[in-house]
């Protein structure tokens, strides 16, 4: 899908993601590595409980198939040899503070005037530009700062970040990497130039916070934390329940396109004798404006979530999924890893690969994101040995992109006339 294309990933942890994805669409992707590695080779778990930096299984997760190029980019030479790289690449992948960005003569402007079909991505905690660009971060801030904390945990505790590993800046380097997609297209199809894309982890995560950010700024009512739900309006709006053999979460909300799932839940719930018909039959449409105005009493709403903790609790994750797929119902498990791999759906679509390593044998991985017919993913090798390429791809004659010398304007958009 993207054999054509080099992308030069610049980029650490923070990043290596982006790169992931666009090696497995097939573009060829240079991890450039400093001469004691990526600080990726040093995050735990190890293979082995064998700290090593080609041991590091979060390295391995998100570089695999690239090749490591050791580039010393505190000598001239090492930051000459980059330059030439990115004068022959499609797209560059960093992950570098405003400082950094200038002593490497990587300001925007500059790696445009090298190269002026270049896509170049910043990853950055929030934004290349702007007051908070050189703030120091970490997960926890950047989800603190984009309001995702303020919806996380128990109402009575302090808030909790989310997910055991870091998310913000995988959310910022996966939209990247889909940003890089849309540049690729238009640089082919309109204007024939590269761009600049500046990847926030901030504003990414904002995207995973139900858009809290703007309930001040809209004076739009704010939501408050509960654990496995959140608070309305002084109404605790359950979505998470526990069940036989863990907990599954449940969209149990309404409005016209929710309403026929909650209908089809309660259709159950009564069959097996968890509920009469009074409840059942609720309006489910106008459920919500019933509660906030009052018609409905919230002792009510209670009183059903009751219903179905005691229903959930006669059911195990397999029975609940099994029903959301036969009975229309909006319930998925809370997986741990070991129901992630036994999995009957994964393994019947074969999504687990098993990948050669050097002196280990195979190691079992995730396979490709997506399935793709006319151009299927390829199952890639294992992350390369740090500075396994330098040689070969230093001594490769570098491209350059070609700019069109004369490209058509894009068509006009239609409008519509009364």
């Amino acid at each position: 899908m993207l054999e054509d294309y080099r992308v030069i990933d610049l980029s650490d942890e923070r990043g290596h993601l982006a790169g992931q994805i666009l090696r497995q669409l097939g573009a060829e992707v240079i991890a450039v590595e400093p001469t004691g590695g990526s600080s990726a080779r040093r995050l735990g778990p190890f293979a082995g409980d064998v700290e090593d930096t080609e041991r590091s299984l979060h390295h391995w997760s998100y570089n695999r198939g690239k090749k490591s190029v050791v580039l010393d980019l505190d000598a001239p030479d090492g930051r000459a040899a980059l330059h030439r790289l990115i004068a022959g690449a499609d797209v560059l992948i960093e992950t570098c503070s405003s400082e950094e960005r200038s002593r490497l003569g990587l300001e925007p402007h500059e790696s445009a005037a090298s190269n002026p079909a270049l896509i170049h991505v910043s990853i950055t905690a929030f934004g290349s530009t702007g007051p908070k660009a050189n703030w120091a971060a970490s997960d926890l801030t950047i989800q603190a700062a984009c309001g995702n904390m303020v919806i996380t945990g128990d109402k009575d505790r302090p808030p909790l970040r989310v997910g055991t590993l870091p998310q913000a800046f995988h959310n910022a380097a996966s939209e990247a990497a889909a940003a890089v997609l849309i540049a690729l297209h238009e640089r082919q199809t309109r204007s024939g130039l590269g761009q600049h894309i500046d990847a926030s982890a901030q504003q990414s995560m904002n995207q995973c916070a139900q858009s809290m950010m703007l309930a001040e700024p809209t004076n739009a009512v704010m939501t408050t934390r509960i654990a496995g739900g959140a608070n309305l309006q002084g109404i605790d709006i359950q979505l998470m329940w526990p069940c036989k053999d863990g907990h599954v979460s449940v969209t149990l909300l309404f409005g016209l396109m929710i309403a026929p799932f909650t209908q089809n839940l309660f259709d159950w719930v009564c069959e097996e004798g968890f509920c009469d018909e009074a409840a059942r039959d609720k309006d489910w449409v106008n459920y919500a404006v019933m509660l906030l105005d009052g018609r409905e009493p919230v002792a009510e709403y209670e009183r059903l979530k009751g219903l179905l903790t005691e229903f959930f609790a006669t059911k195990t994750k397999a029975e609940l999924l099994h029903a959301s797929l036969t009975r229309r119902v909006l319930i998925a498990p809370v997986w741990n890893a070991e129901d992630v791999l036994d999995s009957e759906q994964f393994a019947s679509r074969g999504y687990w690969e098993d990948v050669e390593h050097p002196h280990l044998g195979p190691i079992r991985y995730p396979g490709a994101f997506a399935r793709f017919s006319a151009a299927p993913l390829e199952k890639l090798p294992a992350a390369p040995a740090l500075g396994a390429h330098t040689e070969a791809v230093l001594a490769a004659p570098l491209g350059t992109q070609a700019l069109p010398s004369h490209r058509a304007p894009p068509p006009p958009i239609p409008r519509s006339t009364t």
